[in-house]
């Protein structure tokens, strides 16, 4: 089992070579013709600066035949400086592109991550904890883009040098080329052996960067508990101990690192030295010029500059690449298709969801809007939450769901909402659904941005009467920018009541087909209790609508109402008739009247 694993029982997928390859290219669709010339710039810019090896062989045997002069320095020199100008704009040219493509590339992976993120079932990302999917959307893109200074000038301008050069050392004299070829298994076996060791040590870096931040997440999250159990001094061994986890992890990446630069310079040992034997031959046979020898130790020395380089980055590539397949571990997490998956999976992992939406076409769904058939389903290993549940909501109706603490209220309503997906049974519901909990959240921005999220096209004339139905108009007050105060983390403070009416508001304009209030109004108090169950009513008129019910109050103005006890329907009916029946929920309705007494008395 992984590090992530330990601590959250299954991470999140990774992708596959093939995959990550595969969405590589699907990314880099639009960029190919600039691709293309960077690859002609740098063959270019590198055949330029083939020319200072050359010309400095020539001026060799020029000395050495007492034919050189001034001119013939002169001449060599401003051909080198001519080629070392052409050949850096060249490879700056090439690097600018490249790097532009790059980010191109990387901002789409990023804007793709996010929306795929938004999208995930709740119980994989659960499962795999909220520091994995917070890590790779921060640690491992980060290091995507960090690697950018030094992979881009490797695989744009080292391979095109590489190339370039061994042909020029070609045909220069085989025998050289044939005797920097003799040392190239050096290098393959280096590669190859850091590519077996190289990519599993960061892999379980990554890895154990995402319980780190799995740990720290949790500790802040569960701030308040920890102060409250005194968990201070426990939290902070957890992290610490994550953390040096992180750290072995890291070092061991050095480790390898060290390792591979250790073989690279004994393949640049001997590749100088190979050279060198042979040139001395040929120039001793005949078939050399002291000129052409230089020439060859100089390519051969340009060589070893890109051959390190490029084989040195590759740790910084493999690092990149394991972030990279992470990140489009999540991308590529297939979507639901809801419409068509009718059968219970078995892999914790499956995304076939046993839920479909209503078919307005199929005479069976036009009366029903939401439909339940056995539907069960429990909490990774723990007892059954929801079992065996069959119900029935007609078109139009607003239903509440009523009973005591831990009865299985608020999970019945994430598996109707699609939240959740049951374990087993089927379910069916509207294709738009809304759902409101007790934990509203405001988002740092404008109003009017917070009211029109799942309503991009609401004008404000739409935005106004969504404030009025739901009696919310006040917000308008906040401050003389009406729509455009700004509001949530570093903007105008809302206080409960008034985030539930925005909230609600929300949900308005999104004019769902079925809205699920999960203790929506809780939150704020008695002292608005009546006015947020009129905007709850409003919010609901007209469309169907689950009501988990905080309040009995709501429940009783409800067309039905169904009572939950241990994850099953006990009892069903409309207020009047679950009264007169005795049972449960009225038991319950005469002690939320008892303290209802009780509170109007104090």
């Amino acid at each position: 089992m992984s590090v992530a694993s330990a601590t959250t029982g299954q991470a999140l997928p990774v992708a596959g070579g093939r995959a990550t390859a595969a969405e590589v290219r699907r990314l880099s669709r639009g960029h190919r013709l600039r691709l293309a010339a960077v690859g002609v710039v740098g063959i270019v810019s590198t055949a330029v600066d083939l020319i200072p090896p050359v010309a400095i062989g020539y001026l060799v045997d020029r000395v050495r035949a007492g034919t050189a002069d001034l001119g013939t320095v002169l001449t060599v020199t401003a051909v080198m400086a001519l080629s070392g100008v052409l050949g850096a704009a060249g490879t700056a040219v090439a690097i600018v592109h490249a790097t532009r493509v790059y980010h191109a590339v990387l901002a789409a992976l990023r804007e793709r991550l996010v929306s795929r993120a938004m999208l995930l079932p709740q119980h994989l990302v659960e499962r795999a904890g909220t520091g994995d999917l917070i890590s790779r959307s921060s640690d491992d893109v980060t290091a995507v883009a960090d690697a950018a200074p030094a992979v881009i000038p490797a695989l744009t301008v080292s391979a095109f040098t590489i190339v370039v050069s061994l042909g020029g050392l070609a045909a220069l004299e085989w025998p050289y080329a044939a005797a920097f070829a003799v040392v190239l298994p050096v290098y393959a076996l280096a590669m190859r052996w850091y590519l077996r060791t190289g990519p599993r040590v960061y892999r379980a870096e990554r890895a154990a960067m995402s319980a780190r931040a799995q740990q720290i997440l949790e500790s802040q999250r569960g701030y308040a508990t920890v102060l409250g159990f005194g968990l201070a001094e426990r939290r902070h061994r957890t992290v610490l101990t994550d953390s040096w986890g992180v750290a072995v992890q890291s070092l061991r990446a050095r480790t390898v690192l060290s390792m591979l630069n250790a073989r690279l310079n004994l393949g640049e040992c001997l590749s100088l030295a190979a050279v060198l034997v042979v040139g001395f031959v040929l120039v001793d046979h005949g078939s050399s010029t002291v000129g052409g020898a230089t020439t060859a130790m100089l390519l051969v020395l340009r060589l070893l500059g890109p051959v390190n380089q490029l084989l040195f980055v590759v740790d910084t590539l493999q690092s990149a690449l394991a972030s990279l397949s992470r990140v489009i571990g999540v991308v590529t997490i297939p979507t639901v298709d809801a419409a068509d998956a009718t059968t219970t999976p078995t892999d914790p992992m499956d995304e076939v969801d046993p839920t479909h939406e209503v078919d307005p076409m199929d005479p069976a769904d036009t009366a029903t809007a939401v439909r339940l058939r056995e539907v069960a389903f429990r909490y990774a290993d723990g007892p059954p939450v929801l079992d065996g549940i069959d119900l029935d909501i007609p078109d139009g109706q607003h239903l509440a769901i009523v009973g005591p603490s831990g009865a299985g209220k608020t999970t019945l309503a994430a598996v109707i909402a699609g939240v959740r997906r049951p374990d087993d049974g089927t379910v069916t519901r509207p294709r738009r659904t809304a759902v409101i909990t007790q934990e509203v959240h405001v988002f740092a921005g404008a109003l009017r941005e917070n009211l029109t999220l799942a309503a991009p096209d609401a004008t404000d004339r739409d935005i106004r009467a969504a404030l009025e139905t739901t009696g919310a108009a006040d917000l308008l007050d906040l401050s003389a920018d009406a729509l455009d105060t700004v509001v949530g983390t570093g903007g105008h403070p809302l206080t409960d009541a008034q985030a539930q009416q925005l909230a609600l508001a929300r949900l308005f304009l999104a004019d769902p087909e079925l809205a699920i209030l999960d203790e929506a109004t809780a939150e704020a108090g008695s002292a608005h209790a009546e006015r947020l169950d009129r905007a709850s009513e409003a919010v609901l008129a007209g469309r169907t609508g689950i009501v988990i019910a905080h309040r009995l109050s709501q429940a009783a103005t409800c067309d039905r109402i169904v009572v939950m006890d241990a994850g099953r329907v006990i009892e069903t009916g409309t207020h009047d008739e679950l009264l007169t029946a005795g049972g449960t929920y009225a038991r319950l309705w005469a002690v939320w009247q008892a303290g209802q007494h009780i509170s109007a008395n104090r």
